[in-house]
């Protein structure tokens, strides 16, 4: 595992989790979303979330929903194909959902392919993704490994004004030297 995907996978366990999106409705959806919040990735989570897409009569919002939070469940099982699946069906349903497209970049990076991902956090960021603070700190994490030091420090102090009680970006920024020329 390289510092990138290390980091990311640390990043993680901190309390900028993955994106998960909001079900309106109840059922088997919201059981979903629940299960996605709480990164409860156990076979009946899953299960709530195969059922809620194929027996229940859900809104195609919540249809996206449901895709994005069962691909964070997959994420967290180390299914990497059916969380890439999952969020690509998000995006083909809703290319203007901005935690799909964070979702597909947090499971970018976290496989080592930083550059690729850059893309979808810009479009997350623009797309207003109910987690900024993950979107900015992922990008720093990327604009790093790609050489720019800059643009990473920048992201890591927005990730952190986003939410300051998160740790890893201040773990992050005490790397840095800033030096006033």
């Amino acid at each position: 595992m390289n510092r990138l995907s290390l980091v990311i996978a640390l990043s993680l366990t901190g309390t900028a989790a993955q994106a998960s999106v909001l079900v309106v409705g109840g059922g088997l959806a919201q059981s979903c979303y629940e299960a996605a919040e709480a990164r409860d990735s156990s076979a009946g989570a899953l299960d709530a979330c195969n059922r809620a897409l194929t027996e229940e009569m859900v809104t195609p919002e919540d249809r996206v929903a449901t895709h994005v939070n069962r691909g964070i469940l997959y994420f967290h099982r180390s299914a990497v194909s059916q969380a890439a699946a999952d969020f690509d069906r998000a995006l083909q349903l809703d290319p203007r959902e901005p935690d799909a497209w964070l979702n597909k970049a947090v499971l970018t990076v976290k496989h080592g392919n930083g550059v690729d991902a850059l893309p979808m956090i810009e479009q997350a960021i623009a797309l207003k993704t109910r987690r900024p603070a993950l979107a900015y700190y992922l990008r720093g994490i990327v604009q790093e490994d790609r050489g720019d030091l800059r643009a990473a420090y920048f992201d890591f102090r927005k990730a952190q004004s986003l939410e300051p009680k998160w740790r890893e970006p201040a773990v992050e920024l005490a790397r840095f030297q800033v030096r006033r020329l």
